[in-house]
């Protein structure tokens, strides 16, 4: 089981970036699967989660209407599109598979996160 995130780099505010997550060795789509980002100092974040299968999507409210998951069965990866962005989304992103639902998830990544792939920095910053 291997997750890869990759699409992070320098953006001025109210720019977007998109993430990627690649996944190798399983199917993506039959795992709730989301991101969460932690910036330097600060607890790690839940931003937001997408069910198997049916593709259920939840988001922190910090990042509704902002921020986009989805995820491409036929490329077995997960995106993250980020509109919007402000100094205080600089962190780095990391996607994971999510052992739970994902309201449960959003609330509390720490008890429901499962695997953990490489993570992408993202900065905003002007």
């Amino acid at each position: 089981v291997q997750l890869q995130a990759s699409g992070g780099g320098s953006v001025q505010p109210g720019g977007s970036l998109r993430l990627s997550c690649v996944a190798s060795g399983f199917t993506l789509e039959y795992y709730t699967s989301g991101w969460f980002r932690q910036a330097p100092g600060k607890e790690r974040e839940a931003v937001s989660c997408i069910s198997a299968r049916g593709g259920r999507t939840a988001y922190a409210d910090s990042f509704k209407g902002r921020f986009t998951i989805s995820r491409d069965a036929s490329k077995n990866t997960m995106s993250l599109q980020m509109d919007s962005l402000n100094s205080a989304d600089t962190a780095v992103y990391y996607c994971a598979l999510v052992e739970g639902h994902c309201s449960d998830y959003i609330n509390n990544p720490d008890i429901w996160l499962g695997s953990v792939g490489q993570g992408t920095q993202v900065t905003v910053s002007s």
